[in-house]
């Protein structure tokens, strides 16, 4: 799967700057831009639908989205925070 999103990232790279779908050179690769752990990416991509059930994202968006939609919880929110969450810093 590595490979693959190396391969992916690397594809859009190539294209033409003119072109819809090109990836800036200067940008980091895929998963590091979307702050997501590799090994994290792996899990969810052979867990997807067992983990999820309707939203999916940062945790802070799915509990904006949630807010938006006047649904009080999502299930599933606790993996968005574990999985697709940026780390906290200080």
């Amino acid at each position: 799967m590595q490979d693959y999103l190396e391969l992916v990232d690397w594809s859009g790279r190539c294209l033409r700057e003119d072109k819809r779908g090109a990836i800036d050179e200067q940008l980091p690769p895929v998963l590091d831009r979307l702050q997501i752990d590799p090994r994290h990416w792996l899990y969810l991509n052979r867990n997807f639908e067992s983990r999820f059930k309707c939203l999916v994202g940062a945790a802070h968006s799915v509990r904006n989205a949630c807010q938006q939609l006047g649904k009080r919880w999502a299930q599933g929110t606790h993996d968005c925070e574990r999985y697709l969450s940026p780390p906290i810093t200080s």
